[in-house]
């Protein structure tokens, strides 16, 4: 029997210095539920976590395609910062937008759909750190362990990841699989 999820993909981004818990939290409870993981990065290279778990991208960033996917992960950490500076990024996290794909944003990940310029007018949560360049990028915040916006899910922690996961996971199996 196929699992009712067996043909549903999901993109996670990866760039050194990402949050080890936003990655890997997502990526094994998406698997869990029969969705099938692919992780990118600037290189197919392995990443080092903030905590030091490892997380090897198994393609890069030019080897992928939106259309090819059901939605897309962004972790926090440090790496958003260098996720934001490619232009291959914003273009993939614009692609997911405009198609009305879910994009999933915890911590500061808030910081790649900003440099996207996909927040405005929305509403979002992030890392109370980030709270200006979200507002400053036109988004209104809240401060809730998730909040879902048209294909936007967004958390602030990774002690929201329980919440994150289940408003990701009912907006992924509400599509039509790529």
């Amino acid at each position: 029997m196929t699992a009712p999820n067996a043909h549903r993909r999901v993109l996670i981004l990866v760039e050194q210095g990402y949050e080890d818990l936003e990655l890997w939290y997502p990526k094994i409870r998406l698997e869990e539920d029969g969705i099938e993981v692919v992780v990118a990065g600037p290189e197919k290279t392995t990443y080092s976590g903030k905590h030091g778990y490892p997380c090897r991208a198994d393609r890069t960033f030019n080897e992928v395609r939106s259309a090819d996917f059901d939605g897309l992960v962004i972790p926090g950490g440090w790496a958003p910062d260098k996720l934001r500076r490619l232009p291959v990024v914003l273009d993939l996290v614009r692609e997911f937008d405009r198609a009305g794909k879910p994009i999933g944003m915890i911590c500061h990940a808030g910081w790649v759909p900003i440099s996207a310029k996909i927040l405005k007018g929305r509403k979002v949560t992030g890392v109370s750190a980030i709270r200006d360049d979200l507002e400053n990028a036109g988004a209104t915040f809240l401060d809730q362990s998730a909040v879902v916006d048209g294909n936007l899910v967004s958390s602030r922690t990774p002690a929201d990841l329980p919440a994150f996961c289940r408003e990701l996971l009912s907006l992924l199996l509400a599509r039509v699989p790529a």
